[in-house]
């Protein structure tokens, strides 16, 4: 058995995250719209008729502004906080929010979804790992330093989404006035390209196959940069940028180490599996 994993799209315009099985499957976040998210999904061969729900990280408006409509259009389950929904301002309809807490284990089919907290500049920020057939996929984005909860939940994964939002150098250099700057690098901010190098050097588990760099600034990063500082220590694992402008390949993760289900834009290859 295995879990299918794409970003959708990963950035300061939007971000989305599809993890799933051959019968249920979830959103983290929903920040590109609902047309943008059915059409990346039919390229992948994916149907939202299989997502049962979606998780929200935090309130930013790069990782909400598709919920209201995928939610009301396929009555999609809308997991947030209390804290997160008031800061929102998102009129998901009442009977679709499910508050969630810290650490509480949520059941979607066979899938196990554990929400922590991190380190970010909003009301009550939180991360993801998703757990099926003892493969597990984290959610690590948005994150000022990696706190505890963060390395732990790291050392687990077959598989993570890992912010490497900025180039230090970049950032001091750039145009960004000094507070913004100061945001950004602060421990309520983004991680750096050499945070993220150094979580994954020092806290990989030997079962990781695939690390998924996301969430790049378009002014403070650059992806070639990225995916050269990380395939140089990459070792057996595989190293993907995510886009911000289109959704990554599928992957198949599994407990022995899986292939890359390649697909043809032009073709619209559609997976058997759905």
């Amino acid at each position: 058995m295995a879990l299918f994993i794409t970003s959708l799209n990963s950035g300061s315009n939007g971000n989305c995250y599809y993890i799933g099985n051959h019968s249920e499957a979830v959103l983290i976040d929903a920040g590109i719209s609902c047309r943008e998210t059915e059409k990346r999904m039919k390229r992948l061969g994916l149907s939202m008729n299989i997502v049962k729900a979606i998780f929200v990280s935090h309130e930013h408006s790069d990782h909400i502004t598709g919920i209201c409509g995928l939610s009301k259009k396929y009555q999609l389950p809308v997991y947030i906080t209390d804290s997160t929904l008031n800061s929102s301002g998102l009129p998901i309809d009442k009977k679709l929010v499910h508050p969630f807490q810290s650490q509480q284990k949520i059941s979607i089919g066979s899938l196990s979804i554990t929400p922590f907290v991190k380190f970010h500049d909003a009301s009550d920020p939180h991360s993801f790992m998703v757990s099926g057939d003892k493969i597990n996929i984290g959610i690590f984005t948005d994150i000022g330093s990696p706190c505890k909860n963060v390395i732990s939940h790291f050392k687990k994964c077959h598989a993570a989404f890992l912010e490497a939002n900025y180039c230090e150098n970049m950032l001091m250099n750039g145009k960004y006035p000094l507070f913004l700057k100061n945001r950004i690098s602060g421990d309520q901010g983004h991680l750096s390209n050499a945070q993220a190098l150094r979580l994954f050097l020092e806290h990989k588990g030997k079962q990781l196959s695939h690390l998924i760099l996301s969430h790049l600034s378009k002014n403070n990063n650059r992806p070639e940069l990225v995916d050269k500082m990380f395939n140089e220590n990459a070792g057996n694992v595989k190293i993907v940028v995510a886009s911000r402008y289109e959704e990554t390949p599928l992957f198949y993760i599994g407990s022995t180490r899986p292939e890359v289900k390649k697909y043809d834009r032009a073709n619209q290859l559609q997976l058997s599996l759905f």
